[in-house]
């Protein structure tokens, strides 16, 4: 059915792959033909949204080192129309089929379809954004402000919307109003001072989520001179290579977009994006599978935490190494499988100190 949406790479392309080593990417990875796909033991779909730019991110993609499972990795192709309905349909069917998309966007406003793909999954959903800003949905009167996505997933809140984090946020490029309804609605936003200062910072926010919207105007403009909107500020491919390496840890997480690449003759930026790409799948297999449906495999740690009405539970995977707060038990049958909130051995050691970030108080309103 995937193909009446889709139409493959095109066949120059694809005649060049068996002319690389046997090392590269594009060697291991499957490619879609035009009567469709086989899923049989693939883990993650590529797909571009916007022919040109896409192709250009492949162009360098493929030509990378692949030290992933031959064929895990399967190539659908691009949109047959760069239309938001057409990217929906196919992000449900193959989130449907358990397989992860990894979608290649020329157009910010795809990133709202790549939510709305999970609408009809019948569970809440926790969002991340790396942007440098969020536009309100009104953000449309102000001559001087462009609306994003989403805005209208935001305010009103979107029914299936349980989280949502902001990383990368400038803070003079976000109406204070604006940031003060989304911290009232326990979002988290984590700015980009804080989280160049420290980029593990965002880990756990990207372990937290289900879908990850990347916009490559949270790079700085120097970096990323393929993208229009970049501004002076940003992250620096290597900073956004670790954060799509963290998503990619995360067993959590079940799709990615990037989004913004539009002049496609920009080498370096292409470039950049196969990176972030490549890192992202770098995580994806090796993923611990400790994603906490259960406790089994955790430690449990109790703190007293006298400034609370209830003690704080704290568990840690002994696969990996990693941290989770538990919710209050009280709401935590009525949050499924959002009720342990990923954290670092750092803000257990300062429950301790009977202290606890902004990010872990939010975490414990939301379950208020």
């Amino acid at each position: 059915m995937l193909h009446h949406w889709l139409k493959p790479l095109p066949k120059a392309f694809v005649e060049r792959i068996d002319g690389w080593p046997k090392h590269t990417f594009g060697r291991q990875v499957r490619v879609a033909s035009a009567r469709g796909a086989c899923f049989d033991g693939a883990k993650v779909a590529l797909l571009g949204a916007g022919e040109a730019p896409a192709l250009a991110v492949r162009e360098y993609l493929y030509r990378m080192s692949g030290a992933f499972p031959r064929h895990a990795v399967m190539d659908m192709g691009n949109l047959r129309r760069d239309e938001p309905a057409f990217l929906r349909a196919v992000l449900f069917e193959l989130l449907q089929a358990n397989i992860l998309p990894v979608v290649i966007a020329a157009d910010d406003d795809f990133a709202q379809m790549q939510f709305l793909a999970y609408e009809e999954m019948r569970s809440m959903i926790s969002l991340a954004v790396v942007d440098e800003w969020v536009r309100p949905a009104e953000a449309a009167d102000l001559p001087w402000i462009e609306q994003r996505a989403y805005g209208v997933l935001l305010k009103p809140r979107h029914p299936r919307l349980f989280h949502f984090a902001h990383i990368g946020s400038q803070v003079h490029q976000v109406p204070e109003e604006w940031s003060r309804y989304l911290l009232a609605q326990h979002f988290d936003l984590l700015r980009l001072g804080k989280s160049r200062a420290a980029v593990e910072e965002a880990e756990p926010l990207l372990r937290d989520a289900d879908l990850l919207c990347f916009h490559l105007d949270a790079l700085k403009a120097a970096e990323a001179p393929g993208v229009p909107a970049s501004s002076p500020a940003g992250y620096t491919w290597e900073e956004a290579c670790q954060l799509c390496r963290y998503a990619g840890l995360s067993d959590k997480l079940s799709s990615l977009g990037i989004y913004g690449f539009v002049q496609e003759r920009c080498a370096q930026t292409a470039q950049g994006v196969a990176q972030l790409i490549w890192y992202f799948l770098d995580g994806f297999f090796h993923r611990k599978g400790d994603f906490p449906l259960s406790t089994d495999g955790l430690k449990e740690y109790i703190v007293d935490f006298r400034g609370l009405n209830f003690q704080l539970t704290f568990w840690k995977s002994m696969r990996s190494g990693r941290w989770w707060l538990q919710a209050p038990s009280a709401s935590a049958a009525n949050h499924g499988r959002h009720y342990l909130v990923p954290c670092s051995f750092q803000d257990y050691q300062a429950a301790c100190r009977e202290e606890l970030p902004e990010r872990l108080l939010q975490a414990l309103h939301r379950f208020a």
